[in-house]
C-alpha cells in the first residue's frame, strides 16, 4: 500500500467518525449527517474535534466551563455556521459576543444560577463537554431565555449588568467594548440557536439544522420553544426556505402550529 493510499484511508476513517459525531450530536441519521458534514468547514471543525488529544479536550473544557467570555467562545467553536434548506444557522460574526453578554447579564440578575467555582474547575478537568453541559444547564437555560425578552428591555438589561460589573475584569473591559462600538442585532438568531442546540442535546432532542417531518413534508429545526424550566415544549421548524416558522409539539402528539 503506497503512502498515498495510507493517507487516503485514515483521511476516509476521519470522515466517518465525523459523521457519526455530528449524527450523535444532532440526532439524525448517518446519511442526514453526511451530507451536512459535506460542507468542507463544518467537516474540517467535527474531524478535528473527533482527533483531538486528551490534553486538547481538556483544554478546551476549562474554556466551557469559564462563562462569560470562555464558555461564550467555546459554544460558537463547537457549533460553526450551518448551511441547510432553511438557510444558514448559527450565523453571526458576533455570535460569541452575544453569548458573553447574556451570560454576563444571569450573573448579575441571577447569580445563584452560576455553578461553583470549585465544581466548575474540577468538571473542567473531565475533558468531557457534556459534563460540563450538565453543570452549566440552569445558566444556559437562564440565557437562552433572555433571548425571548424584547430586544429593547434585553439590552437595557445587558447595560446594567456590565455597569455593575467589576470595571478592571476583562469581560467587563471585553464587552464594554464591544456593546458601544458593534452592531450585534445580526447576531441574536445563532446566539439562539447555539443556547437551543446545547440545551436539547441534554434532552436526546434533535438541535437546529436536523431533518424531521411536518404533514409528510420534510422540514428543518432551526429553534425551540422553552418554558422558564424544565424540558423544551415545541420545536421551531421552517419547509425549504420559506421563511414561515412552524411549531412541532414535544410535549403531545406532534401537532404543527403556524407562528
Amino acid at each position: 500500500m503506497t503512502g498515498a493510499e495510507r493517507r487516503r484511508q485514515a483521511n476516509d476513517r476521519a470522515r466517518r467518525r465525523a459523521i457519526r459525531a455530528l449524527a450523535a450530536q444532532m440526532g439524525v441519521p448517518y446519511s442526514v449527517a453526511a451530507r451536512l458534514i459535506a460542507d468542507p468547514h463544518r467537516a474540517l471543525v467535527f474531524a478535528h474535534r473527533e482527533q483531538r488529544p486528551f490534553h486538547a479536550r481538556v483544554s478546551d473544557t476549562r474554556a466551557a466551563a469559564a462563562p462569560p467570555l470562555g464558555r461564550a467562545a467555546h459554544l460558537t467553536a463547537r457549533f460553526p455556521r450551518l448551511r441547510t434548506a432553511a438557510g444558514r444557522l448559527y450565523d453571526g460574526r458576533d455570535r460569541r459576543t452575544v453569548l458573553a453578554m447574556l451570560y454576563a447579564v444571569v450573573a448579575h440578575e441571577s447569580p445563584a444560577l452560576l455553578p461553583p467555582a470549585e465544581e466548575l474547575a474540577w468538571v473542567a478537568e473531565l475533558g468531557e463537554e457534556t459534563a460540563v453541559d450538565i453543570t452549566c444547564a440552569a445558566l444556559d437555560h437562564a440565557a437562552r431565555h433572555l433571548l425571548d425578552d424584547d430586544q429593547w428591555h434585553m439590552w437595557t438589561r445587558v447595560e446594567a449588568a456590565l455597569a455593575a460589573a467589576d470595571p478592571r475584569a476583562e469581560a467587563t473591559i471585553v464587552l464594554d467594548g464591544e456593546l458601544r462600538t458593534v452592531s450585534l442585532r445580526g447576531s441574536l438568531p445563532g446566539a439562539r440557536q447555539t443556547l437551543d442546540a446545547v440545551l436539547l442535546a441534554a434532552h436526546r432532542l434533535k438541535a437546529p439544522g436536523a431533518q424531521v417531518t411536518l404533514n409528510g413534508r420534510p422540514a428543518t429545526v432551526v429553534g425551540a420553544r422553552w418554558p422558564r424550566s424544565g424540558p423544551p415544549t415545541a420545536y421551531e421548524v421552517r419547509l425549504g426556505d420559506d421563511p414561515g416558522v412552524h411549531l412541532i409539539d414535544l410535549g403531545q402528539e406532534q401537532q404543527p402550529a403556524g407562528v
